[in-house]
């Protein structure tokens, strides 16, 4: 399928960066929140670092979805606690031949997604290794850019849009081991940033490494109690990594602007699902009632 029409839902850092690139090739319709939305329609969408420039071209900014024509790509990028509101206000909107990408961190993202379209539409998921962040309205920070996808036909399809666009996208045959993997290193890199106020690149240090390896070894418990296998040497992979990674991640942001979190999608999930298996995760549930506190404070 070619898509006629792309909307960006929840148009904020990691939307914007996806609707600026994907603007190349085919018109992009911005969903976001009205201050982003107004400064973009007056001097365009400023990108800084990767993907610099100011996009203007193809680019509709706007803060309501009244319809959805045919052949439309949906790129879902609000967060995963606002998931079930966001679709359940467009749902009588959606075709049978919408493609709804979902580009939220955590667990339980499509269950929620096919219990509020009713079945309508296909529903594919991507992983977000992008960072970014919005240092006002209508100008966003880049870090990195990257996105991997499963390998059926519909995601690759979807890859390939991504590609010729100029954005990385990876065609993963262990699509699931994918998703814990990065599950697995936000339970850690998330609320330790939100918790400590300190940018992602931080928190490798050998006074967080005990911490660390607890969440892990859990994540991996549960994990392979739902059939997914990860191997501990993930830690070598996220420490090397991590120093990358100088944005204020998305939960710390949340926290400072006094918004609700996604640790039930991260943390809290873990703790659910190892009650399920009756798997101790003591650890990522200490974490989980640390950010929930700061989100009531």
């Amino acid at each position: 399928m070619t898509f006629n029409q792309i909307f960006i839902l929840g148009a904020g850092a990691i939307g914007s960066v996806y609707g600026a690139f994907l603007s190349q090739n085919t018109p992009v319709i911005l969903v976001g929140r009205p201050a982003h939305m107004d400064a973009i329609k007056e001097k365009g969408l400023v990108l800084i670092s990767d993907g610099a420039g100011t996009y203007v071209k193809n680019i509709t900014p706007i803060t309501l979805i009244d319809k959805i024509p045919s052949k439309t790509l949906l790129l879902v990028t609000v967060k995963a606690v606002d998931l079930e509101e966001a679709l359940t206000s467009i749902a009588p909107l959606i075709q049978e031949d919408t493609v709804l990408l979902l580009l939220q961190n955590g667990l339980g993202i499509e269950e929620i997604t096919r219990k509020v379209t009713n079945g309508k539409g296909t529903v594919i998921r991507g992983i977000v290794e992008t960072g970014a962040e919005m240092v006002e309205p209508g100008r966003v920070k880049v870090c990195l850019n990257s996105t991997i996808f499963d390998s059926d036909k519909d995601s690759k399809q979807v890859a390939k849009l991504f590609q010729t666009s100029g954005l990385d996208a990876v065609i993963s045959d262990s699509f699931q081991t994918a998703v814990w993997r990065k599950v697995t290193i936000n339970c850690y890199t998330n609320p330790l940033s939100a918790i400590l106020h300190v940018p992602t690149a931080t928190l490798v240090s050998p006074h967080l490494s005990e911490i660390q390896l607890c969440v892990v070894e859990e994540c991996i418990a549960v994990g392979a109690a739902e059939g997914v296998k990860i191997d501990l040497n993930l830690i070598q992979l996220m420490n090397q990594n991590l120093p990358r990674y100088t944005n204020q991640t998305s939960m710390l942001q949340d926290i400072e602007r006094g918004r609700k979190t996604e640790i039930d999608f991260l943390n809290g999930k873990i703790v659910e699902l190892g009650k399920k298996h009756n798997i101790q995760t003591p650890v990522n549930e200490c974490i989980a009632q640390l950010v929930r506190f700061k989100e009531s404070a």
